[in-house]
Protein backbone atom coordinates (compact mmCIF):
# COMPACT_ATOMS: atom_id res chain seq x y z
CA UNK A 1 0.00 0.00 0.00
CA UNK A 2 1.58 3.30 -1.14
CA UNK A 3 0.18 6.96 0.27
CA UNK A 4 0.56 10.23 -1.13
CA UNK A 5 -0.31 13.13 0.81
CA UNK A 6 -0.57 16.41 -0.91
CA UNK A 7 -1.80 19.98 0.33
CA UNK A 8 0.38 20.85 2.69
CA UNK A 9 1.94 24.57 2.29
CA UNK A 10 2.45 27.89 3.88
CA UNK A 11 -0.52 29.67 5.65
CA UNK A 12 -1.09 32.75 7.78
CA UNK A 13 -2.91 32.00 11.32
CA UNK A 14 -6.17 31.75 10.89
CA UNK A 15 -6.05 30.35 7.40
CA UNK A 16 -7.13 27.15 6.24
CA UNK A 17 -5.83 24.19 4.30
CA UNK A 18 -7.32 20.78 3.11
CA UNK A 19 -4.94 18.02 2.90
CA UNK A 20 -5.89 15.17 0.49
CA UNK A 21 -4.31 11.28 1.12
CA UNK A 22 -4.49 8.70 -1.68
CA UNK A 23 -3.98 5.01 -1.47
CA UNK A 24 -3.06 2.85 -4.17
CA UNK A 25 -1.33 -0.58 -4.73
CA UNK A 26 -4.19 -2.65 -3.00
CA UNK A 27 -7.75 -3.66 -5.09
CA UNK A 28 -9.02 -3.61 -0.79
CA UNK A 29 -11.21 -0.25 0.91
CA UNK A 30 -9.26 0.49 3.79
CA UNK A 31 -11.07 0.15 6.99
CA UNK A 32 -9.16 2.61 9.18
CA UNK A 33 -7.28 5.24 7.78
CA UNK A 34 -5.91 8.74 9.69
CA UNK A 35 -3.83 11.59 9.72
CA UNK A 36 -0.62 12.32 12.16
CA UNK A 37 1.78 15.23 12.60
CA UNK A 38 5.17 15.43 13.79
CA UNK A 39 6.26 18.85 15.12
CA UNK A 40 10.29 20.32 14.59
CA UNK A 41 11.47 18.23 17.86
CA UNK A 42 8.60 16.66 18.80
CA UNK A 43 7.17 13.10 19.05
CA UNK A 44 4.43 12.29 16.19
CA UNK A 45 0.79 12.53 17.48
CA UNK A 46 -2.14 11.61 16.44
CA UNK A 47 -4.65 14.17 14.36
CA UNK A 48 -7.64 12.27 13.50
CA UNK A 49 -8.90 8.91 12.21
CA UNK A 50 -11.87 7.36 10.29
CA UNK A 51 -13.24 3.98 10.14
CA UNK A 52 -15.81 2.52 7.83
CA UNK A 53 -16.34 -0.44 9.44
CA UNK A 54 -18.34 2.03 11.61
CA UNK A 55 -20.22 4.28 9.80
CA UNK A 56 -17.55 6.31 8.83
CA UNK A 57 -17.08 7.58 12.68
CA UNK A 58 -14.22 9.54 13.37
CA UNK A 59 -11.95 10.49 16.19
CA UNK A 60 -9.75 13.08 16.89
CA UNK A 61 -7.32 14.62 19.15
CA UNK A 62 -8.51 17.08 21.61
CA UNK A 63 -6.46 20.15 20.33
CA UNK A 64 -7.96 20.02 17.02
CA UNK A 65 -11.80 19.02 17.94
CA UNK A 66 -13.57 21.82 16.24
CA UNK A 67 -11.11 23.21 13.71
CA UNK A 68 -10.08 20.06 12.13
CA UNK A 69 -12.74 17.68 10.26
CA UNK A 70 -11.50 14.48 8.72
CA UNK A 71 -13.88 13.21 5.90
CA UNK A 72 -13.13 10.29 2.99
CA UNK A 73 -14.21 9.52 0.16
CA UNK A 74 -16.67 6.75 0.23
CA UNK A 75 -15.42 4.99 -3.02
CA UNK A 76 -12.19 5.56 -2.87
CA UNK A 77 -8.82 4.89 -0.41
CA UNK A 78 -8.92 8.70 -0.08
CA UNK A 79 -8.85 10.82 2.61
CA UNK A 80 -8.98 14.62 3.21
CA UNK A 81 -8.15 17.04 6.73
CA UNK A 82 -9.80 20.40 6.34
CA UNK A 83 -7.95 22.92 8.82
CA UNK A 84 -9.78 25.60 9.79
CA UNK A 85 -8.09 28.41 12.42
CA UNK A 86 -4.92 27.53 12.01
CA UNK A 87 -2.47 28.67 14.43
CA UNK A 88 1.32 28.75 14.71
CA UNK A 89 1.46 25.65 17.02
CA UNK A 90 0.09 23.34 14.24
CA UNK A 91 3.21 23.63 11.91
CA UNK A 92 4.55 20.22 11.37
CA UNK A 93 4.84 17.35 8.64
CA UNK A 94 1.40 15.42 8.37
CA UNK A 95 1.33 12.05 7.52
CA UNK A 96 -1.62 9.89 6.18
CA UNK A 97 -1.58 6.22 7.63
CA UNK A 98 -3.22 3.34 7.63
CA UNK A 99 -3.01 -0.16 8.48
CA UNK A 100 -4.08 -3.55 6.87
CA UNK A 101 -3.95 -7.35 8.15
CA UNK A 102 -1.51 -6.15 10.73
CA UNK A 103 0.53 -3.55 8.63
CA UNK A 104 0.72 0.12 9.54
CA UNK A 105 1.61 2.35 6.40
CA UNK A 106 2.81 5.75 6.28
CA UNK A 107 2.87 8.53 3.47
CA UNK A 108 5.87 10.33 2.66
CA UNK A 109 4.02 13.29 5.08
CA UNK A 110 3.14 17.16 3.28
CA UNK A 111 4.73 20.13 5.42
CA UNK A 112 2.25 22.60 6.56
CA UNK A 113 3.73 25.85 7.95
CA UNK A 114 1.67 28.45 9.78
CA UNK A 115 3.20 31.62 10.29
CA UNK A 116 2.21 33.84 13.24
Amino acid sequence: VQLQASGGGLVQAGGSLRLSCAASGTVFILSHMGWYRQAPGKQRELVATINRESGFSTNYADSMKGRFTISADGAKNTIFLQMNNLKPEDTAVYYCSTSRLGVNYWGQGTLVTVSS
